[in-house]
Formats: C-alpha cells, structure tokens, sequence
C-alpha cells in the first residue's frame, strides 16, 4: 500500500477541472488499496467537501491574503506567496509520513516550490498543460493533443524525468469507459445538444450559448445544460432553462458521460471536459475562456476534432447561431470530427499506466 496526497485547488477562477482529473487518477489508485488524502487551498469556490463526499481526506489551507511573488503566470491561483503554500503543505505532509508520491496539478507551483517538498516526499508527479514553467519532478503527465509534443518539455525537467505526453494517456472517468464501450457511431444528424462552459463559467458565457440556441430554427433541438455548484451565475441559468420546456437544467451532475453519450453536438470550453467530450466522439464548438486553453483549441482545430468559435470576448449570439447552422446543416463535417476525436485516443489507458509507474512495474512500455 502506498500513501499518496495530491495537491490540486479548485476556484471560480481556476475551475473544477483540476479537481476533476485527479479524482479520475485517485479512484484507480484507491482500486489498488492505496492510501490518498487532498491538500486544498478554501479559495472562493473550492471543491473540498465535494471530495470528502467521494471518500477522500482532505487537509485543508485557509485562504489568505498576502502579496504574491510572480514566480508563473499563475502564481496568483495559489492564493498565498508560494513559500506560505510549501509550508502549509509541508505541515500535513509531515503529520502523514511517510509519502511515497506527492501529485501535483497547479498551473501556480514550479520547480521552486517542487525542490522545497522534496525532502518529505519519495517521489513527485506533476499534471500540467501549459509547459510555461520549469519542474522538479520524476514523472510527468500532459495528456493534450499538440504538434510536436515530445520537445514541449525538452527544456523544462531533469533528463530523467519521464513523460507522459498526448491524449493516449489522458485520465478518463470510469463511467466515460463504460459509455464507449457501447457507443454507437454518430451520423451527423443533430437531435441533442450538451453545454457545459466548465464548473464555474465566471464570465457567463452560458447564458450568452443559451440565448442563440433559443431561436425558433433550434425549436426541435432537445439541450441539455450543465453547470457545477461553484458557478456563481447557476440560478440565474437554472431560470432561464425553466422557460424553455426543451432546455433541461443540470448541476454538478454524475451522469456527465450519459449526457455526452446521448448528444449529438456540444458547446463547451477548452479544458478537462475537452478531452471527455473527445473521448467519446462527441463533434463541439468551443470557445476559449482563458488565456491556458488557447494552444489546445488551436491544435485540436488544426487537427480537425472540433470547431473553434474563438475567445470570449469576440463571441456574439449571431456569431454562434451562425456556426450552428453551419455544422447542423453539414452532416459530414460532423461525422468526419466524431471519427478524428475518437482517433486522438487509440486503446487509452492513461489511467492504468500511470497507476502501474506509481506502482513501479518496471515492465510498463511508454
């Protein structure tokens, strides 16, 4: 049995993805009877009893408020000067010695903070997708689609360090395995549409996707709209779908891949869900909401697997009724980016193999 924290927060700002994934890669480990334990950050939005309600300990760091040192582009996401963070977080690692790996997900912690743990871990894995930072870590995990990913790290971690690159290994929900199993391909046609803008939508860009899907062309399109309970915004959503009998209100759900499965087309972002939606061949528009989800969009468009609606703050309710008509009027543009998203992944074991290097079998081929 090993012991395994993982340190990974989650906000209105940061979202719920974060989250999301290492409870993918905490539930297979705890398959094996491993211990694991959470250290969260209580930022505004935090998920930490959200985890505890999936059986998981969690240490939690108060929020504060103090001056930051821009270490990364996003070391303001770690709510405290990123020595404050190390040692909060060193604190319960000691408390639970020994550590046989500390996981981290945090755009905000580089190799600095990595170097700081080192003496109270045995072994450190980092989740990224930026490759903006340097890290101190001995296995790696970026499980986004881009050109030329091996060199995206080159750079970044020790010689030694081993990679996990590409969405081969992406960590999939077990409810998302068992949906594709059983998937039938899609042919086009556009019954159903799935929204979901991320656990949080700050911005609200819901209501905005909500507002073009109202028109009387969609009038036989059947919406389901997904929201988490840290979005700030969900009553307001919550009422605006109670007036349209064909829109259907969902907040953080556990059927996310039955919806997905169910779907023909869906409006989302470019983080986590990305990868869920993908995974089950499920064609998207996307819009980028934050600055980090730009070069995976980019690189997904390029290939093919979904289609960029572009930022934000450049997206009007004319625009996307625009691309929706687009897309619902051309059966084999979808049909083509259900059959690249299901390519992205091949046999997908990215939970198990990550599990078994953990684990250290040394027979596992990357």
């Amino acid at each position: 049995m090993m012991n395994i924290f993982f340190r990974v927060d989650a906000s209105i700002e940061i979202g719920t993805g974060h989250v999301m994934r290492c409870l993918t890669l905490a539930d297979e480990l705890k398959k094996y009877g491993n211990r694991v334990m959470f250290i969260c950050r209580m930022h505004k939005g935090h998920l930490c009893n959200f985890i505890e309600s999936k059986g998981y300990e969690v240490a939690r760091l108060p929020q504060i408020q103090e001056e930051i040192e821009w270490l990364t582009p996003h070391s303001h996401w770690l709510g405290a000067h990123w020595l404050t963070d190390v040692h909060d977080t060193i604190q319960s690692l000691k408390k639970n010695a020994p550590i046989d790996w500390l996981i981290i997900d945090h755009y905000g912690i580089e190799e600095n903070w990595q170097k700081e743990v080192r003496p109270y871990v045995k072994k450190i894995m980092v989740i990224d997708d930026l490759a903006d930072r340097k890290h101190d870590c001995d296995l790696l995990l970026d499980q986004n689609y881009y050109a030329q990913m091996e060199n995206r790290y080159r750079h970044l971690v020790k010689n030694e360090t081993r990679l996990l690159l590409g969405p081969k290994y992406a960590l999939i929900r077990e409810e998302f395995k068992k949906v594709r199993l059983n998937l039938k391909e899609r042919n086009g046609e556009v019954k159903r549409i799935v929204v979901f803008l991320g656990g949080s939508d700050p911005h609200n860009v819901t209501e905005l996707v909500l507002e073009a899907l109202k028109i009387e062309e969609f009038r036989n399109i059947e919406v389901n709209v997904i929201v988490g309970t840290s979005n700030i915004h969900k009553e307001r959503i919550q009422n605006i779908c109670s007036q349209v009998p064909r829109f259907h209100f969902h907040c953080q759900i556990n059927n996310m891949a039955e919806l997905m499965a169910t779907a023909d087309l869906a409006i989302g972002a470019g983080g986590t869900a990305i990868w869920e939606r993908c995974y089950l061949g499920l064609p998207s528009l996307v819009i980028i909401l934050a600055s980090n989800q730009e070069q995976v969009i980019h690189a997904l468009e390029w290939y093919g697997a979904v289609y960029n609606l572009g930022y934000k703050e450049n997206i009007c309710i004319e625009h996307i009724v625009c691309s929706l008509k687009k897309l619902i009027n051309n059966k084999k543009i979808l049909r083509d980016m259900s059959r690249k998203c299901r390519d992205l992944f091949g046999e997908s074991l990215g939970n198990e193999l990550v599990v078994s290097l953990l684990k250290g079998d040394s027979d596992v081929i990357i």
